[in-house]
């Protein structure tokens, strides 16, 4: 089976926004992602506008047999969205952020970036939790659970969620709140994209402030580990505006540091504050007690700043890979690995983010993201643009991950790869699982919605 030309064309008639075809202006550029690793071709892209161009979209692909992914902000580092001969439903159209100051509700389109959220909330002083890379989608991050640098404050982006609503693989729109389909909002916060097409989220939103604060003390990575150990301690007791933060890697050009640690491994330690940046500046004390650094970076900037300083300058244009884990504690020997990530030209970076704070108070069943009693969450990175590295690049990431994950407890959906269903097992545990696929089943039986870190259904799942 599939669609011919024809048949392409009728749908386009059929939509308020736009398909596309391979040789069609603009479709080499809808199919790209953030991984430039990934270069498939879709047998078509359907630009939707809004939720019934989403429905039919997916009644399109279903009446074809053409495989469906949704493309959100195309972060998923394995490309999954995106299939050679598919179907690509992509929600960049659908990127609208409507606010209600009075009552602190955002309600936003399924194909919304982060920053559009950002941008939207703080012209009223307002936030709610979202990623640190302000082109991820709001769907692919939320979905999965969202992390961000107010969730010890105020929960993760999914914990934030007071509605969805969704269209389902059968093309119905179906709405999921804590009263409607309360096992569908339970299973979408946390669950990934596992059960549909999320065309609106509510959001909760908070007095967040506009002002921010960074803080980083670097080290040679051989007179880390104290210092490090030290940090680790600090995160049990410290207030909930601070995200603790740390940091290993080849330091750039950057000019919080002398000319002369450019280009040269180091290791940091420090915090990111989000409020008034004074009552940040108190916790500066006990960082500085751990040690004495080689470089030291103390910075005020704007939230909607802090929420763009991670964006890449190259965008779409580098190959990419990572790995991720949990950790409930983090014991020195794990200290001792995070700073021994390799040596040679493909040294991956790494960084941990504390958890803890609002995000532990939600209770471990009231939602499918999982690991809510983490210490820590751990990523090691690669980035690159030579093809020829690639096969080093990620087998280093790998070597390194292997190194943590005897210490690990577990890790986020959001940060598997290419782990497959052991990753899905690690994501979560397996009574969440066994619900999951009961929603599964209710939902998508036939697993329309594959093309993601995959929960199938009872009749498709490994015996």
């Amino acid at each position: 089976m599939g669609a011919s030309r024809t048949d392409m064309a009728t749908l386009g008639r059929d939509l308020a926004g736009q398909v596309l075809l391979p040789g069609d202006d603009g479709y080499d550029r809808r199919r790209r992602v953030w991984n430039a690793m990934v270069d498939r071709r879709p047998a078509l892209i359907a630009r939707c506008a809004h939720r019934d161009d989403v429905a039919a979209a997916v009644r399109f692909g279903r009446d074809h047999g053409l495989e469906i992914g949704v493309l959100c902000g195309g972060h998923s580092v394995l490309g999954l969205p995106v299939s050679d001969g598919g179907l690509l439903i992509d929600l960049s159209l659908m990127d609208a952020v409507r606010v209600d100051p009075p009552s602190r509700r955002a309600w936003v389109q399924g194909g919304a970036p982060l920053g559009a959220l950002d941008r939207a909330t703080q012209r009223f002083g307002l936030a709610t939790t979202a990623g640190n890379v302000s082109h991820t989608g709001v769907g692919g991050l939320t979905l999965g659970g969202g992390m961000g640098w107010l969730a010890r404050q105020y929960g993760l982006a999914c914990d934030n969620v007071v509605s969805f609503e969704m269209v389902t693989a059968d093309g119905d729109v179906v709405r999921a709140d804590a009263e409607e389909n309360a096992d569908l909002f339970w299973g979408l916060r946390g669950g990934g994209g596992n059960f549909g097409v999320v065309t609106e989220f509510g959001f909760r939103l908070h007095e967040s402030g506009t002002r921010a604060l960074l803080a980083d003390l670097y080290f040679d990575p051989e007179d880390a580990a104290a210092p490090m150990g030290g940090w680790r301690d600090l995160i049990a007791d410290a207030p909930r505006r601070a995200t603790l933060t740390a940091w290993t890697g080849i330091a750039g050009d950057w000019p919080h540091l002398p000319s002369e640690l450019h280009d040269r491994p180091l290791a940091s330690v420090g915090y990111v504050w989000v409020g008034d940046p004074e009552e940040g500046r108190r916790l500066l004390p006990a960082l500085r007690d751990l040690g004495s650094p080689v470089a030291e970076r103390v910075q005020e900037l704007p939230y909607l700043d802090l929420q763009t300083m991670d964006d890449t300058v190259e965008g779409h244009a580098l190959r990419r890979y990572w790995k991720g884990h949990y950790f409930t504690g983090f014991p020195d020997d794990a200290v001792r690995a995070f700073l021994a990530p390799g040596d040679g030209p493909f040294r991956p970076a790494a960084s941990l983010q504390s958890y803890g704070g609002a995000i532990a108070d939600v209770a471990d069943e009231e939602t499918a993201f999982s690991h809510r009693g983490a210490l820590v969450e751990f990523v090691a990175s690669q980035r690159w643009s030579d093809p020829a590295e690639d096969a080093g690049r990620m087998a280093a990431a790998r070597r390194y991950g292997a190194s943590l994950e005897p210490y690990a407890t577990g890790a986020y959906v959001n940060a598997l790869t290419d782990e497959g269903e052991t990753g899905v097992r690690r994501a979560y545990p397996a009574e969440k699982l066994a619900r999951l696929t009961a929603l599964k089943d209710r939902y998508d039986p036939d697993n329309v919605f594959h093309l993601n870190h995959n929960i199938p259904p009872t009749a498709r799942a490994e015996p």
